[in-house]
């Protein structure tokens, strides 16, 4: 299991927009090169035991195991060639989309520090 997660470590940052978008593409014979917002999640789960009747779990008695991961990858953008080199080009709309969950959080977080300072 250790070799499988160090492994991914290793893998994991070299995909970023290249999983989203292949590498950079040459158009009109300028270079874009692509930008995405990629999140990877992974986990592992263990479980033992027997539920007897009083709501309690026998030590010893059954057994569970589980796993899983995901991930999703936004486009948010690209650089494209400019007067004094690369310059970023966002994909508004993919920004929108990243950012409301981080302003939402944001929000979330500040009604609840005015709350505990009251």
């Amino acid at each position: 299991m250790t070799n499988l997660i160090e492994n991914l470590a290793q893998v994991i940052p070299s995909w970023g927009a290249k999983l989203s978008y292949g590498d950079k593409t040459t158009v009109d014979g300028h270079d874009l090169i692509p930008v995405a917002f990629v999140l990877f999640g992974f986990g592992a789960g263990e479980g033992s035991g027997e539920q007897l009747e009083g709501g309690d779990t026998a030590p010893g008695k059954g057994e569970g195991r589980g796993g899983g991961g995901g991930g999703y990858s936004v486009p948010i953008g690209a650089y494209i060639p400019g007067p004094n080199g690369p310059v970023f080009q966002p994909n508004p709309i993919a920004l929108i989309a990243v950012a409301i969950p981080l302003v939402s959080a944001a929000g979330w977080a500040i009604a609840r520090i005015v709350a505990a300072r009251r």
